[in-house]
């Protein structure tokens, strides 16, 4: 399967990324395990999760999603097998959060005790703190990576203007860089990241690695009227979809899916797949049949007409 190379991190990885904020949500241990396991027998290497995944549950306090990778990489076996990715900095209660380096040395070792494991491929800022200097952030991510608990950073949500900053300090400083960005990217929300991202990222050969890759589901296609936002817990972030514009993207994928007999989901996955300067699209499944289908977004090689097609339906 081919492979993308993360920014200039010397790491590559299968243009998709598991995203782990559902492990210990939606799907229980074992049933994370068997996607696991699923997920790198059928060839893929990336698991993106985060020290808050999942606290926004009643009763989690975080870290709920690392500790299942943590006891899967145990059991499993397969360390060797997974490019693990996780983030630090978003609000953890009780005053835990941001991106001092006194929290970062700190939080870094609760997330290598969740996962059990003795470093981490990619550590990334999971938002942008302005109560803290860009140099000290860096500085801390600088002396995780000289102890070998790091392999290299990425950030997330970060503005252009900022990630410029970060990337200049870097330079000055003679400081870890950031190789990837994390942004909010598919074929529904695409002005944020092509207006003020995507050229810096190219032009500095940042990795691009997107979450909300299928818009937390609505790009599958299975979220057609208002009745249909019960069908599953995120439901009720899909609203704000359903107009105008988010009918013609469904149309448009139905029409694709068809041609290349395929899902929705897929389609779109694919289509960020395509788009010059992105890595790899960040998508969760909740059962191996999902994933499976999901997956096959890496193979399909939209023809140009379909991407000019779905292009042409989602533009803003």
């Amino acid at each position: 399967m081919e492979k993308r190379n993360l920014g200039n991190s010397g790491i590559s990885i299968v243009p998709f990324v598991f995203g782990g904020n559902v492990f210990g949500w939606t799907i229980d241990e074992p049933t994370s395990f068997s996607i696991l396991d699923a997920y790198v027998d059928l060839g893929f290497d990336c698991i993106d999760t985060a020290d808050v995944y999942s606290t926004w549950v009643p009763g989690h306090e975080g870290g709920e999603s690392e500790t299942i990778i943590g006891n899967w990489l145990k059991k499993s076996g397969k360390r060797d097998k997974i490019i693990l990715a996780t983030k630090v900095g978003s609000q953890m209660g009780n005053g835990k959060k941001g991106l001092s380096k006194a929290y970062i040395i700190e939080e870094v070792e609760q997330s290598l005790k969740r996962l059990q494991t003795d470093y981490i491929d990619l550590y990334q800022s999971h938002k942008d703190d302005n109560d803290t200097p860009l140099q000290e952030t860096l500085e801390a991510y600088d002396q995780l990576i000289k102890q070998g608990k790091v392999r290299t950073i990425g950030a997330s949500n970060y503005t252009a203007d900022r990630l410029q900053e970060a990337l200049q300090i870097s330079n000055k400083h003679n400081l870890p860089a950031y190789v990837s960005l994390q942004p909010e990217y598919n074929l529904y929300d695409r002005e944020g990241y092509e207006k003020d991202l995507e050229a810096l990222c190219r032009k500095e050969n940042v990795g691009v690695i997107t979450y909300f890759s299928i818009a937390s589901g609505f790009l599958t296609g299975k979220y057609r009227n208002e009745d249909d936002l019960n069908k599953s817990k995120r439901g009720g972030g899909i609203k704000k979809y359903l107009n105008d514009r988010g009918y013609r993207i469904l149309e448009a994928l139905d029409q694709v899916a068809s041609e290349y007999q395929t899902t929705p989901a897929a389609v779109s996955l694919a289509w960020v797949i395509a788009r010059p300067g992105i890595t790899a699209p960040i998508a969760s499944a909740t059962s191996v049949q999902q994933l499976e289908e999901i997956t096959k977004s890496v193979s399909l090689n939209l023809g140009q007409e379909a991407i000019q097609q779905l292009t042409e339906a989602s533009k803003y």
